[in-house]
């Protein structure tokens, strides 16, 4: 409505009482529809992940080196796709590799010896190593799957944002801001294990979002079918729940690539029986809670429990098939029959497990990078992943760099508005606050106890699986700024211009940081100037 359509003398004239509003349906509580066009819900999220995939890929290749602990997962990556098992390597194995030369295996007498100790599970070496297979065994090959997957996460997070704001802008903006973040542009461009675990956690936690959505949606139908809820005490089952498959399924791949994984399993598993027993509750059920124990909890166990556990195991499937992998004991396994062969090998397996525990209890090896887990929402000490010094820039002095550090104005917001959604569940105990929240915690709290109790030796890029949920947070922060549909258009206009300055600023610092994050050959003084610390250096 225009200004001029308001009556200039409506001053004059009583005020009409306020209409009621109209009482809200069980189904609006329990499932409010998706707004928009769904071919846009796609297509805007698409084009964005493509915008990101064009950042990671480009150059891709660049630096033609070895970077940081590609030194092990690159290795190892190539080991699984031809022995299915990771081996050792013969001595300058790297540069071997950086020239071609395929051959950088040990060759032992006896097969148990050239067994290779590892201490992370094979899920994210055998997706390096698909690239590897397509491509070679070159920079590009063992960065492919890295690339890859970063670039599909940005695609997810468009989607879940989308889903849980109703907005395909917000949407968008969530995606968008993913692909700007220089942590996870780096990680997305470095053969290393941390993008395959976030990647799997936003797939299970999108995975649980509409699974959400599609037992909210069951549970509004019973009710429009039933004459009368009075009474009810638990409700109905919300069936077989294949989306909570899906996430049990996801989040035991990222279990299969790091063991933290495990914090999310636990997080997300209370996180989604707290939303069914909420569902219940807005349905009306008299025992909400006791309708989730005995209805929801025994399939969700299966599929948030035992499902994690299956995948993991099948992770393994390479060291359980071949006589090749670290303390398989083969000739004694198949000594005594199948029956035998089963056990011991579940045996091995455990034995295994339980030496990769207490390496990683014991890792209190100093690192001149390693950071405590308070200092990474600061940037405080990022990781240097690859510098050199060469002589082709023009300048008296050259920087070629690739620094692990996130972009500032997206982490310093991200901050902000995740300060922002604590008072926001405080106040409204809204589940989209909630479930930001307890997705970075699980992320980065347990690093505290690891901090404490074991003195571990840790690294900024641990904080990698935090991200998506502190962008998150930024985006349900505009949406809050920007107010609902039916809020005063000058707000929505000014919330609206906020969050693009954002993205705008967002943009042009990703640009500022782009040099040194990049591997782009410049004067050392363009890279010392973007060093934003002293403890970046």
């Amino acid at each position: 409505m225009a200004v001029t359509d308001f009556p200039y003398q409506a001053f004059e004239q009583p005020e009409p009482e306020p209409e009621a509003a109209p009482p809200i349906s069980v189904r609006d509580r329990l499932a409010r529809p998706m707004t928009g066009s769904a071919m846009w819900g796609w297509i805007g999220p698409i084009i964005v992940a493509l915008f990101g995939g064009v950042l990671r890929f480009t150059g891709l290749g660049v630096p033609k080196a070895v970077v940081f602990d590609e030194t092990y997962y690159a290795k190892d990556s190539f080991s699984m796709i031809k022995f299915w098992v990771e081996r050792q390597f013969v001595d300058g194995a790297d540069k071997l590799l950086l020239a071609g030369n395929t051959n950088i295996f040990k060759q032992c007498e006896q097969v148990e010896q050239c067994a290779n100790y590892v201490v992370h599970p094979p899920l994210g070496k055998w997706l390096i190593g698909l690239g590897e297979l397509i491509f070679g065994a070159n920079p590009f090959g063992w960065r492919f799957a890295p690339a890859l997957l970063g670039t599909i996460s940005i695609l997810i997070l468009a989607r879940v944002a989308r889903r849980m704001t109703r907005s395909t802008l917000l949407g968008c903006l969530a995606g968008f801001l993913l692909s700007l973040d220089g942590l996870h542009f780096v990680l997305s461009r470095t053969a290393l294990l941390d993008v395959f675990l976030m990647f799997w956690v936003l797939a299970g936690f999108a995975c649980l979002v509409t699974d959400r959505d599609d037992a909210r949606r069951r549970l509004a139908d019973w009710h429009e079918r039933t004459s009368s809820t009075v009474g009810v005490a638990l409700g109905p089952s919300l069936g077989w729940r294949p989306w909570r498959l899906a996430a049990g399924a996801c989040l035991g791949a990222a279990l299969a690539t790091k063991w933290t994984g495990v914090f999310f399993i636990a997080a997300f598993a209370i996180m989604s029986l707290v939303w069914d027993a909420g569902a219940r509750r807005a349905a009306g059920l008299r025992r909400p809670y006791a309708g989730m124990l005995r209805l929801d909890l025994p399939l969700a166990a299966a599929w948030m429990a035992v499902v994690p556990v299956l995948a993991y195991v099948a992770s393994f499937a390479g060291w359980f098939a071949t006589d090749k992998g670290y303390g398989r004991n083969w000739a004694q396994a198949t000594s005594n029959g199948p029956v035998f062969f089963v056990i011991d090998s579940l045996r091995s397996w455990i034995d295994y497990q339980k030496q990769v525990l207490s390496f990683h209890t014991g890792l209190e090896t100093s690192h001149p990078y390693q950071s405590e887990p308070w200092q990474w929402p600061l940037l405080l000490r990022p990781v240097a992943f690859f510098y050199e010094s060469p002589r082709t820039c023009g300048a008296a002095t050259c920087s070629w760099a690739v620094l692990g550090t996130g972009t500032p104005i997206i982490w310093f917001g991200g901050l902000a508005a995740l300060i922002a959604m604590i008072a926001w569940y405080v106040s409204t105990r809204d589940w989209r606050a909630g479930a930001v929240l307890v997705g970075y915690a699980a992320g980065w709290l347990p690093w505290f106890y690891f901090a404490i109790a074991d003195n571990r030796t840790m690294f900024m890029f641990y904080a990698l699986p935090m991200v998506p949920f502190m962008i998150l947070a930024i985006v349900l922060a505009c949406g809050l700024i920007i107010g609902p549909v039916a809020a005063a258009p000058r707000r929505r206009v000014v919330g609206a211009a906020v969050a693009g300055a954002f993205a705008l600023l967002s943009l042009l610092n990703f640009w500022w940081l782009y040099p040194v994050i990049a591997a782009q050959v410049v004067p050392y003084d363009l890279w010392h100037s973007r060093m934003l610390f002293k403890s970046w250096i």
